[in-house]
């Protein structure tokens, strides 16, 4: 059963139901909702997490998908249909009004923080994710379409993709990296960030009002690493391990990036880090604890999304304490992938493949979610 949020006792006598999510913040976390729809929106859902703390929403097509197979909520579809619009842009309208009001739910968290939180996400046609100047003319469009400031615009961290994140962040538009595996990756996705911030600081813009995360996936690399440990005699003890390693690695760039004069130099003139996002979450492997993959990331300047399961879990129980880089966690997440890695697993290869495999997941959900509107034109 669901925690009930608006008892403050909660489900079971949960005491730190109300105070979980400002807890967390205090320790530099902000926890977003990975999910959206209209039920969340009308049914005042998202409003009440937001009031408990909630610091934004993130969404995805496979999150649309399913959002747009519920019910009735959806019921201006045909008539779009009916006045000439095409499916994909049919789509982006109905999404972008979905956007809009989650952004506006959000903007007195926006304010209240001065603009370091309170962002909703929408992502790019998953279909774009090799293309980069299709990705770019994409992202003007909803940015302009959208017209909130506190809404962030998904950019898969493909090759591809990574061009344009610059570019967005050179136009002023704020940014959520999606589908980051690897650590060379991100330092490339950090590195075209501050190539945006510069460029978009010759040209005249205040950087204070750029806002980027890059959002680092966890749990899949576990389920990945994982299925291959399985059958490796002797490797019980990493199981369930790797993926925190790679986080706390990617978290430790993020700290060194912070210490380069080129950062600093950008930070004098008002720029905003670029916050480390965990993305997928929520636990896989029945035999780990709900909050496993929170507890283990927590530190100052990161952002955790989860789906509603996990943060109910959070609001029942969450372990609040600095643990991405406590004392000796950087060399033992170093040792630990060295140790999976000469059981001959190539991570490299692995996190690879993950990135292709999400953007196929997440193109067969925006196929599944145009042929859905095509089948409403009847």
């Amino acid at each position: 059963m669901a925690v009930d949020r608006s008892d403050p006792q909660g489900a079971g006598g949960a005491r730190n139901v109300p105070d979980a999510l400002r807890r967390l913040r205090v320790a530099g976390q902000s926890i977003w909702l990975d999910t959206i729809s209209r039920e969340i929106l009308r049914s005042g859902e998202l409003a009440r997490l937001v009031r408990l703390g909630l610091g934004g929403v993130t969404s995805n097509p496979t999150i649309f998908e399913k959002a747009l197979a519920v019910g009735d909520a959806y019921a201006e579809v045909p008539g779009l249909l009916a006045s000439g619009l095409d499916p994909e842009a049919v789509f982006e309208q109905v999404a972008v009004a979905d956007i809009r009001d989650a952004a506006d739910l959000l903007r007195p968290t926006f304010d209240a923080r001065g603009g370091s939180d309170g962002f909703v996400s929408l992502e790019v046609s998953p279909r774009l994710a090799n293309d980069t100047a299709g990705t770019l003319a994409a992202v003007r469009r909803i940015w302009l379409a959208v017209d909130r400031p506190n809404l962030m615009v998904k950019i898969p961290a493909t090759l591809a993709g990574i061009p344009a994140i610059a570019d967005a962040v050179a136009n002023g538009i704020n940014v959520n990296v999606t589908l980051l595996f690897n650590v060379e990756r991100y330092v490339a996705v950090a590195d075209a960030y501050l190539d945006g911030l510069e460029r978009y600081r010759q040209s005249g813009g205040d950087l204070s009002r750029v806002s980027t995360v890059a959002s680092f996936f966890v749990s899949r690399v576990d389920t990945a690493v994982d299925a291959r440990l399985a059958v490796i005699p002797g490797t019980t003890h990493l199981i369930g391990k790797s993926a925190i390693a790679n986080a706390r690695i990617a978290y430790a760039h993020y700290r060194n990036i912070g210490s380069t004069p080129r950062w600093q130099a950008l930070a004098s003139h008002g720029a905003r880090p670029m916050r480390l996002l965990w993305a997928s979450t929520s636990v896989k492997n029945p035999a780990l604890h709900p909050t496993y993959y929170v507890d283990a990331l927590i530190g100052p300047d990161t952002v955790n999304t989860v789906p509603a399961p996990t943060l109910d879990a959070i609001f029942a129980r969450v372990e609040v304490a600095r643990s991405i880089d406590a004392p000796g966690e950087i060399v033992q997440a170093e040792t630990l992938l060295q140790e999976v890695m000469s059981h001959g697993i190539d991570l490299d290869a692995l996190t690879d493949r993950l990135e292709h495999d999400g953007v196929a997941a997440f193109e067969a959900s925006y196929t599944g979610i145009i042929d859905a509107i095509t089948a409403r034109r009847a």
